[in-house]
């Protein structure tokens, strides 16, 4: 066993948890995994790991021994980077997540330019809009609208998105455009359960006054596509994001209510370990999303 790979095996196993989710990591099978740890347990004359059937748990030697192997690998990662600078291009595999939405409308269509600039990285993208553990998990980044509250974690902001009240031109022959923010709050509206804010909508008029607006809705759900196609159909006002409503907006199935005024804008963040040190194919897909989004998602 080479000592790098002792190291590497230790550490992807307290962080995804398990013997299983660590292989998954490295690309290994399990039996090496635990072979791998067994031989670090037995160059060291100590346990690392208390053993059960669903997880295994750090003993104190092996907390310490975590503790100092991370920065060990990262400075290992670092001194190949420096001694290589540009003469190597990134490589091996990059494991993202992202919500489903942005992943397959926004993300995954500028993929193949990601892969022509670096051919020799390979892309694992994990499309789900629930909560993950990213050390458990073992992904390398993610790609979130809204920050994050963990403090294992960096988030760099990329850009920022817009939400924008729309409707359909049928639903607003009907029932009238609205001309001011309160004229919203006579409207069906259709809510997004992703957001916190409910029925509570914020607008901010050109002249700076603030509103908050309680809207009447009939219809809640969790996915902004969702939205959308009720507001395409008929079904109310929407507040969503603007790069979801794009094409909509331009082919006229979708029409922008008071379009001077502004509402909710969230940030985009690249989300990544909170580590002294990027791997260059992590640093490399931060940069690839920083310049396709300079311009924002509009």
């Amino acid at each position: 066993m080479d000592t790098l790979d002792g190291l590497k095996t230790v550490v992807a196993v307290v962080e995804t948890g398990s013997f299983t989710n660590a292989a998954e990591r490295l690309g290994w099978s399990k039996a090496l995994v635990s072979k791998y740890v067994g031989e670090v347990e037995k160059q060291l004359g100590t346990r690392l790991f208390n053993r059960s059937t669903r997880k295994q748990s750090l003993t104190e030697a092996g907390q310490r021994y975590y503790e100092r192997a991370l920065p060990l690998l990262e400075e290992f990662s670092e001194l190949e980077d420096s001694v290589t600078g540009e003469s190597t291009r990134p490589q091996g595999q990059i494991r993202i997540s992202t919500p489903v939405t942005f992943g397959e409308m926004i993300l995954a269509p500028r993929l193949p330019a990601f892969q022509q600039d670096y051919p020799e990285v390979t892309v694992d993208l994990q499309l789900t809009d629930r909560k993950i553990d990213m050390l458990e998990e073992g992904i390398d980044l993610v790609i979130r609208i809204g920050g994050v509250d963990d403090s294992r974690l960096i988030a760099r902001q990329i850009t920022s998105v817009p939400l924008y009240l729309c409707a359909s031109p049928d639903y607003l022959k009907q029932h009238g455009e609205p001309q001011t923010p309160e004229d919203i709050a006579k409207h069906q509206c259709i809510i997004d359960s992703n957001f916190r804010i409910g029925k509570q909508w914020p607008v901010l008029s050109p002249d700076g006054q603030s509103y908050s607006i309680e809207v009447s809705s009939k219809v809640a759900v969790n996915s902004p596509r969702a939205v959308k196609s009720i507001a395409v159909a008929g079904g109310g006002i929407g507040l969503i994001p603007n790069f979801i409503v794009t094409e909509e907006l331009n082919n006229g199935s979708l029409q922008q209510l008071l379009p001077d005024h502004t509402t909710l804008e969230f940030g985009m963040f690249a989300i990544y370990p909170h580590r002294r040190y990027l791997s260059k194919k992590v640093r490399c897909f931060i940069e690839f999303v920083q310049r396709e989004f300079v311009a924002g998602l509009a």
